[in-house]
C-alpha cells in the first residue's frame, strides 16, 4: 500500500503526547537519510552511518523539535511565538510560526549568526532582533519574555522540542533494526543528546502510550552517546559555564547549555561521554565529509564526525562495531566555510580560453 511520509508527529504519534484531534503543524520533517559512510568505515574498522538532518525542511533537525512546539502552541491557543536562536532554531520557528499562522519574535546574539541562517529567519516574515551579547543571553531574555508576556516560547527548554527530537533515535533503530552501539553527534545547547537519549531508552523498553496502551520494545539494546563541543565552547568539559565562547561553530557556540542536567544523564547513564573538539578539526571533518562522503553540512555539524577521528587517532574507537553520527544541519546554511582551502586562502576557480582541447588538457583527458 502507497504511504506518503507525514511528518514525525503522526509517523510516531503513539508516543508522543498527541491525538487524533490535535492539530498538528508539519512541513513533512523526519525520515532523513542514514547513509553509510564508506570512508569512515574504512578509517575506523566499524560500520559508521550519517543521520543527514539537513535534509530537514529547513536544512536542520531542529524541525523535529519545532513540529511539536509549534503544535503545543496552537494547542495552548498561542498568537505569538519566541526563540533565541544561533541560526537553525531562527529558521526553523519562523518557517512552522508560518505553517501554524503565528508571529514569530527571533533573538540572534549580534554579529554571530551565519547569513543563510539570517536569511531564512526573514524570508519566513519573523521579527529579527539582534542582541547586544551572546546566545545565553538572548535565551534569558526570551525566556522572560515567555514568563510575562503572551508569548510561547519555542527553545528546547520546552520539553515538547525534546519530544519531537526523540524520534531522531526511532528512525535509526527502524533502519538498522537495532540500536547502533555508538552514537556520535554535537554538542551546543545539548537538546539533541538529550532527546536522541531519551528515544532510545523508550524504544528499548516497553511504553506506556496514552493512546495506544503498552507498547513492546523495538530495540534489543541502547547505545553509548559520544557529544563533541568546540573547544572554545565546552562547557561540560570545563564543568562550568563558558562567560565569552567563541568558535567558527556558530552553531555550538553556546556557553550555558539549557539542557545540562539531562545531557550529563545521558552521557553518564549510556556510559557514553563529552569531549572537545578544536575548530580545525572541527573545518578538517567538514572538508572530509564534503570530499569523501559526498555529504555536505555546515562546520558545527562536523563536530561529531571530527570527534570520531580525534577518537580514533587516539586508539579509542572500537572496531566491529556500528555507529552512527548525527550531521545537524545543510552546508549550505553558512557556505562560506567551503571556499577556503586547509590553509585559509580563498578558493578560486581555474581561468581557461573558451577552447575544448585545453579544457580537456586542464582535466587531464586525452582525445579518444
Amino acid at each position: 500500500m502507497a504511504h506518503q511520509w507525514r511528518g514525525v508527529i503522526r509517523e510516531y504519534a503513539e508516543r508522543l503526547p498527541v491525538t487524533e484531534a490535535t492539530t498538528v503543524i508539519t512541513l513533512g520533517e523526519g525520515g532523513t537519510p542514514l547513509v553509510h559512510a564508506q570512508k569512515l568505515s574504512e578509517l575506523t574498522g566499524s560500520q559508521v552511518y550519517l543521520k543527514v538532518e539537513g535534509m530537514n525542511p529547513t536544512g536542520s533537525f531542529k524541525d523535529r523539535g519545532m513540529t511539536m512546539a509549534m503544535t503545543a502552541a496552537v494547542e495552548a491557543g498561542a498568537k505569538a511565538v519566541v526563540c533565541a536562536s544561533t541560526g537553525n532554531t531562527s529558521a526553523s520557528a519562523a518557517a512552522y510560526a508560518t505553517a501554524a499562522g503565528l508571529k514569530c519574535a527571533v533573538l540572534v546574539p549580534e554579529g554571530k549568526i551565519s547569513m543563510g541562517k539570517l536569511s531564512q529567519a526573514i524570508a519566513h516574515g519573523a521579527t529579527l532582533l539582534q542582541v547586544d551579547g551572546n546566545f545565553d543571553n538572548c535565551l534569558d531574555i526570551a525566556r522572560k519574555l515567555g514568563d510575562s508576556y503572551p508569548v510561547f516560547l519555542v527553545n528546547s527548554v520546552n520539553p515538547a522540542r525534546i519530544q519531537g527530537q526523540k524520534t531522531g533515535a526511532f528512525e535509526v533503530v527502524d533502519a538498522l533494526g537495532d540500536a547502533p552501539d555508538i552514537h556520535v553527534l554535537p554538542v551546543g545547547n545539548a537538546g539533541n543528546i538529550s532527546a536522541y537519549w531519551k528515544g532510545y531508552k523508550e524504544y528499548s523498553a516497553p511504553y506506556e502510550s496514552a493512546t495506544a496502551g503498552t507498547l513492546a520494545a523495538v530495540s534489543t539494546k541502547t547505545p553509548a552517546m559520544w557529544g563533541f563541543q568546540a573547544a572554545g565552547a565546552a562547557p561540560f568539559v570545563a564543568g562550568h559555564p563558558i562567560t565569552e565562547p567563541d568558535t567558527i561553530a556558530t552553531a555550538i557556540r553556546i556557553g550555558n547549555p539549557a539542557s545540562w542536567d539531562t545531557a550529563i544523564a545521558a552521557r553518564d547513564e549510556s556510559g557514553g561521554l563529552i569531549e572537545a573538539v578544536t575548530d580545525e578539526e572541527i573545518l578538517d571533518a567538514h572538508r572530509w565529509l564534503s570530499s569523501k562522503e559526498g555529504v555536505f553540512v555546515e562546520p558545527g555539524s562536523a563536530a561529531g564526525v571530527a570527534g570520531l577521528i580525534k577518537k580514533h587517532a587516539a586508539g579509542e574507537v572500537p572496531t566491529g562495531k556500528t555507529i552512527v553520527i548525527t550531521v545537524t544541519g545543510h552546508g549550505l546554511k553558512d557556505p562560506q566555510w567551503a571556499l577556503r582551502t586547509a590553509d585559509g586562502s580563498e578558493v578560486q576557480p581555474v581561468k581557461v580560453p573558451n577552447d575544448v582541447v585545453t579544457v580537456a588538457t586542464e582535466l587531464g583527458l586525452d582525445a579518444r
